[in-house]
């Protein structure tokens, strides 16, 4: 079968067109996904700010916190969801051993670090389950965490933090999990910030001297003892 010239022209015409398609499904892609991740990091912070807990908290009441978390959940979950669709049918990168080790390593190294910095939470608490239980016990529960400066806190301010993104860029296999791992990193650090400002108002100088001698993810100052304020 002979090609002619001008038939040729018309296949890399096509050929043409298809990448510039892909190309730019692509980039429609990132930035639908990068905008879902950033309505979800602004309604999960603006939920978090005390002038939305006074108001949304009396109609909750004992059951605000696990409100929250549920809501939180659903709401990152479909986010994780339309990515899926969005990036369907792309291919995996293809990694070289040393990559797929590390990776490896950094990903089962944050399970590890997820695992043992949660030792030192109340997870009932976090959870929202001990203020529905100590409710029907009469007791005034209160949704806020004593200040935490033993495990890995004496190494880094946000260890829960730190292990999500490094169980995140330990699974990077496709541009899907590569726009997960940059957009979640971003909303943690950015939601850090803000925490931070939190704490500050809450425990005063007790936080702002941690967080003055402790790092915020990378434990670049090694180990640092302070002691638990009773508050």
């Amino acid at each position: 079968m002979t090609v002619t010239v001008d038939t040729r022209k018309e296949l890399d015409r096509i050929l043409e067109d298809a990448h510039t398609y892909r190309m730019d499904h692509s980039v429609t892609s990132y930035i639908l996904y990068a905008l879902a991740w950033f309505g979800f990091g602004l309604i999960h912070s603006l939920l978090a700010r005390e002038w939305f807990k006074s108001r949304l908290k009396p109609f909750f009441g004992a059951y605000y916190r696990f409100a929250y978390n549920v809501f939180a959940m659903l709401n990152l979950i479909s986010v994780y969801f339309l990515g899926l669709i969005l990036f369907q049918g792309q291919v995996a990168y293809l990694r070289p051993d040393w990559l797929w080790w590390c990776q490896g390593v950094l990903h089962g190294m944050g399970w590890i670090v997820m695992f043992w910095a949660l030792r030192e939470y109340d997870l009932g608490k976090l959870a929202g389950f001990k203020q529905i239980r100590e409710h029907f016990q009469g007791i005034m529960a209160h949704d806020e965490e004593p200040l935490h400066f033993n495990g890995f806190h004496r190494w880094m301010r946000h260890p829960l933090y730190m292990a999500g993104m490094m169980i995140l860029w330990g699974r990077v296999t496709s541009g899907f999990d590569l726009a997960t791992a940059i957009c979640a990193s971003v909303y943690l650090w950015i939601g850090s910030i803000y925490e931070e400002r939190h704490l500050i108002r809450l425990y005063g100088d007790h936080y702002a001297t941690y967080k003055s001698r402790v790092p915020a993810f990378f434990p670049w100052k090694g180990q640092v003892t302070l002691k638990e304020p009773k508050i």
